[in-house]
């Protein structure tokens, strides 16, 4: 297979962003005819159209803005490549990227990945949060170095993972002290038609958590349903509803919102995973981020249950 010619994917680009092969001569001090030419030749390389006449103008095919976007990637890199070798005082702190699935709590997520700014050799960390299997689709293609989730990865998808378990947490109850002292009877009896905020259907503790009211008999009142945990919170900071949060995080919870524990759910448990594409964690930051979840974040909770501390487990490994 023929390699990819860089110049004329350059030319492409400069096409597409200016609107017109004339403008594209004009920018790049070349002919028309030879930026029509090389514009062939990179279709033909493809296998794909790109560019198509459009009244007097060009438009982008759909096909040309998925490698438009490639592109803008490519050159935008080597444009800071460029500015890195002329400026030898930038930044050389070497880039971690870290994608976080959605339906992590922020306050969680931060505790699992602060570990990796105090290596001795400094990384610049670039986080990234989305859904998850956008997130897991960006590892495969390694434009992430990990990615943190409420689960394991998927069975279902065609992706070369990991999942590590980084630690588990049982669920605590909290609420606004205005909206607790208002509520009558002890935990879990006060649940009973109380208004709650439920995570989002994208939250793996969701269902854990509606099995177990169900089980209990409890009934409370859902008033609000959300995928971010920060949202919540908040919500539940000015007495709108009780919610949960991790054991694990109670204090943080108590001091950062101003909300009482009401009693915790020592069966529902939630768990969260570095997700990599290999088998064993070698980066030092991964490594350093393991190392802390299960000695200082969830290093009480795993005391108490017995549980183990980490596992690798592959998850559907086709390639």
């Amino acid at each position: 297979m023929a390699s990819l010619n860089f110049k004329h994917l350059r030319y492409f680009w400069v096409v597409a962003k200016s609107g017109s092969i004339a403008r594209a001569s004009e920018q790049l001090h070349v002919t028309p005819q030879s930026i029509s030419v090389q514009l062939r030749d990179l279709e033909q390389s493809l296998g794909a159209e790109l560019l198509r006449r459009s009244g007097r103008g060009l438009e982008v095919t759909e096909t040309g803005r998925r490698i438009l976007s490639y592109a803008e990637e490519i050159f935008s890199l080597g444009n800071e490549l460029m500015d890195v070798a002329r400026d030898q005082t930038a930044d050389k702190r070497l880039p971690f990227v870290i994608g976080i699935a959605d339906s992590v709590p922020k306050s969680v997520a931060y505790r699992i990945i602060e570990p990796a700014l105090r290596l001795d050799e400094p990384l610049r960390l670039i986080c990234r949060e989305g859904r998850l299997t956008t997130l897991l689709a960006e590892l495969s293609v390694h434009r992430l170095d990990i990615v943190v989730a409420d689960r394991p990865m998927p069975t279902d998808l065609n992706v070369r993972g990991y999942s590590h378990l980084l630690g588990s947490s049982d669920i605590t109850v909290f609420g606004a002290p205005g909206l607790a002292r208002s509520l009558p009877g002890k935990f879990p009896a006060i649940l009973n038609d109380a208004p709650f905020l439920m995570p989002g259907e994208g939250v793996a503790v969701r269902q854990k958590l509606i099995q177990w009211f169900e089980e209990s008999d409890l009934h409370p009142r859902v008033v609000g349903e959300f995928d971010d945990s920060a949202l919540l919170k908040s919500f539940g900071q000015a007495g709108a509803g009780l919610f949960v949060a991790p054991t694990a995080i109670a204090s943080y919870v108590s001091t950062q919102y101003g909300a009482q524990p009401l009693g915790r759910i020592g069966t529902v448990v939630e768990q969260f995973y570095a997700i990599t594409t290999e088998r064993r964690l070698k980066h030092p930051a991964t490594v350093a981020m393991n190392q802390a979840a299960q000695q200082d974040l969830f290093g009480a909770a795993r005391k108490k249950t017995g549980k183990p501390g980490s596992t690798a487990k592959r998850r559907n490994a086709r390639s």
